[in-house]
């Protein structure tokens, strides 16, 4: 259910469990995390999240959610591995990003969306925490008001209200996503993994 394809430094890494919105168990989290910790060390100069489908995810699998994954420290444990990266990451966002599943995409360094695309974390409603590290990604990027908006009132934001916000930074079609992302990616892979981890080290996260 988790695709990944290393080629030339970039590692794309793909949800695929369109039949489920991409939403997300415990093995997959594991997976996902197992590979963050160690696109660092492999030369990685570039790591794409993805999804197959309309939805990048809907969040955790809502079994495993009652059986204690909502509670879970392994949505930490990955959205601090993907912050912790050396590397260039980017969520390319195929569809609706809901719950849980915004942890990663917070983490990364681009986050781009298809046209269509809603962006919620209803953790008010279920009667969830967000993780710990969410909160203050999602206030840094746009805002504390902004992000009371999300987890407190629950309110769904589309791409264009993302984009103007700076939740997203970029809509592109869906047709055209991962050739965007090649253009983002391009000067990162061209350089040594080392350039890549020192201008990224300048950067405030």
């Amino acid at each position: 259910m988790i695709e990944l394809t290393r080629e030339d430094g970039l590692w794309t890494v793909t949800l695929n469990r369109p039949d489920k919105a991409n939403s997300l168990t415990r093995a997959m989290l594991e997976e996902l995390a197992a590979i963050a910790a160690t696109a660092g060390t492999e030369g990685a100069r570039a790591l794409v999240l993805t999804g197959r489908g309309k939805v990048f995810s809907a969040g955790a699998d809502l079994d495993e959610a009652r059986a204690g994954l909502a509670v879970s420290d392994v949505w930490e444990r990955l959205s601090c591995a993907i912050t912790a990266l050396p590397c260039l990451t980017i969520a390319a966002l195929n569809g609706t990003l809901a719950g849980g599943a915004m942890g990663m995409a917070l983490a990364c360094d681009l986050r781009l969306a298809v046209p269509g695309t809603k962006i919620f974390y209803p953790v008010m409603k279920l009667g969830f925490l967000p993780q710990p590290s969410d909160p203050l990604r999602l206030a840094a990027l746009v805002g504390p008001a902004r992000a009371k908006l999300i987890l407190m009132a629950g309110q769904k934001i589309e791409a264009e209200e993302a984009l103007a916000w700076g939740l997203i930074d970029r809509i592109t079609p869906h047709d055209a996503l991962m050739e965007t992302v090649a253009a983002l990616a391009a000067d990162s892979l061209a350089a040594t993994a080392a350039h890549v981890a020192g201008i990224k080290a300048m950067i405030p996260a």
